[in-house]
């Protein structure tokens, strides 16, 4: 197992490096500033262009989404569309564990009492609850970035993708469904969750025979 977990490393490095200094950069934000000073700091930055865009940028991380592009690679290649599928699974179970183990009201609980305080965007529904942390879609986000930097050829396509995925995590907190503290950790659970899962299951000898790196368009070729 340490031996994939090495080789997806080095495959996913140019999603790995920059993605470890921004992480660094969340902790530090963390230790220096409130949950409160954070979320308002955030939820003040807002413009019109942004209430357009976040709901779309936030369905990026949706299960669905991965569903859909998972199969669309299953016309082509199986594996791919397996570990794209798989990882999507094990991390979401990973963090739903977390979120019904962990009491962490949403924003619109936590501050029920300055709702008026707050900007919310327009016919975006902002979900309750007690269950907020770690952002789910900001766990799918991660995990997918680190499964398609893995697949692409061109390796230097991960820095994209990382940049996509801290995307779909802000917007989690511009939306106010999450706080900071539960976008930081989802994209910790679903990059290293992830990494785990596919220097563990990649090395597996049957997903390395022939009928894997097959397609539904694909499936009479030798």
């Amino acid at each position: 197992m340490k031996t994939g977990v090495r080789e997806v490393l080095f495959r996913i490095r140019y999603f790995l490096i920059p993605y470890l200094v921004v992480l660094s950069g969340c902790l530090i934000i963390k230790l220096l500033y409130t949950r409160r000073e954070i979320y308002f700091t955030v939820n003040a930055a807002y413009y019109k262009l942004g209430d357009i865009l976040a709901p779309y940028v936030t369905d990026l991380g949706d299960g669905l989404t991965i569903i859909i592009i998972a199969a669309v690679i299953a016309l082509y290649n199986y594996r791919n569309a397996f570990l794209l599928a798989s990882s999507y699974l094990v991390t979401s179970i990973f963090a739903q564990g977390i979120k019904y183990a962990v009491y962490s009201p949403r924003p619109r609980i936590y501050f029920e009492n300055e709702l008026n305080k707050i900007h919310f965007v327009k016919d975006v529904y902002i979900v309750g609850g007690i269950q907020s942390f770690p952002s789910g879609h900001t766990v799918t986000a991660f995990s997918a970035a680190v499964v398609l930097t893995y697949l692409i050829k061109n390796k230097m396509w991960g820095t994209v993708l990382l940049v996509v995925a801290m995307l779909v995590g802000y917007s989690r907190m511009y939306l106010s469904q999450h706080f900071f503290e539960d976008v930081t950790a989802g994209s910790a659970i679903g990059a290293f969750v992830t990494i785990l899962w596919l220097g563990f299951i990649d090395s597996k000898q049957f997903i390395k025979a022939p009928r894997w790196h097959r397609g539904l368009l694909k499936r009479h070729e030798d």
